[in-house]
């Protein structure tokens, strides 16, 4: 039994995020100096669309005294931690719990962020099913409160569509093989809370899918999971979905000149955020390539690795 003095963890220190290329962003959106001098005030807003724990928005708030964000995230416990860490900022910081894919802004802003990574507190809690290592519920779901679950997507597919799912989101080569694996050990959907004899969990769907690997690729680098979760993930999400529907709008939310910051984590996002900035009449690019995190930080925070940040600047 813990003793009298034991505190309780606080919802920031529970959804504990370390930003990836936090210098990359700072050093990207260094303009909005200059863009905020020039604004009635000295003001402007930032739109962080995947506000998290607020760790990109805290730093930025620091960077620019007349900066405000409005921060969306549809995950409760994200809001809490970030509602936490941006405290001190007072009213310079607003949370709106909802997709950004679904935001309208009140006001054009000097620029819009989105880190499209999924974080490390929601891949580290099991009980959020995202991540193999552990054994949860094969839910997935950003937001925990609407949708469907992975398991419940699972049995609704017939199998050629999973396949499919899982080739088009994971570029997953094996697909038709775990696809077929995965329905001949179904169903994989919740009938009963945790540690029931009958729930289906993240770690039992991981050994299914290694299973279709032969024994020496199942000891790479790479779990052989990762693509087929990858995939479930971003169908429960509509992550591609919600990036295209942003990709579109977000240069309308921007003042002339306004700033365009995409971080993206896999090739899917990557190749969608460099075709729109190359194709978009209304942007212009910044970075001509996308810039990854240095060995320093890759070092220090693995997840940083697979990070790609792009930015582009509204014409006026």
């Amino acid at each position: 039994m813990a003793d009298a003095t034991t505190q309780a963890a606080t919802p920031a220190e529970v959804f504990d995020h370390v930003p990836v290329l936090a210098d990359a962003v700072l050093a990207g959106l260094a303009p909005l100096a200059e863009l905020l001098a020039a604004r009635p005030g000295g003001g402007g807003t930032l739109i962080d669309c995947t506000l998290g724990g607020g760790g990109h928005s805290g730093l930025l708030l620091q960077a620019h005294p007349g900066l405000r964000v409005v921060g969306l995230d549809q995950d409760p416990s994200a809001r809490a931690a970030a509602a936490e860490r941006l405290a001190p900022f007072g009213d310079r910081a607003a949370i709106v719990p909802t997709n950004f894919a679904a935001y309208t802004p009140a006001e054009p802003a000097v620029a819009v962020l989105a880190d499209l990574g999924v974080s490390s507190p929601q891949l580290d809690v099991a009980e959020r099913g995202f991540s193999f290592r552990l054994p949860g519920p094969l839910d997935m779901r950003m937001n925990p409160e609407r949708g469907e679950t992975a398991g419940a997507l699972i049995d609704r597919l017939e199998e050629t569509e999973l396949a499919d799912l899982i080739y088009a989101y994971g570029e997953e080569r094996l697909s038709r093989r775990i696809a077929r694996r995965i329905k001949e050990q179904g169903p994989w959907g919740d009938p009963g809370p945790v540690g029931s004899p009958a729930r289906r969990d993240t770690a039992e769907l991981a050994y299914v899918v290694a299973g279709c690997y032969p024994p020496a690729a199942r000891r790479g680098r790479i779990h052989p999971a990762t693509r087929t979760f990858q995939a479930l993930r971003i169908a429960v999400n509509d992550e591609l979905g919600a990036l295209d529907r942003l990709l579109a709008e977000a240069p309308d939310w921007l003042l002339p000149g306004g700033l365009l910051a995409i971080i993206s984590f896999h090739s899917l996002e990557d190749r969608r955020v460099k075709t729109a900035f190359l194709s978009d009449p209304r942007l212009e690019r910044i970075t001509r390539k996308a810039i990854q995190a240095t060995p320093a930080e890759a070092g220090a925070n693995p997840r940083s690795r697979s990070a790609r940040l792009r930015i582009a600047r509204r014409r006026p």
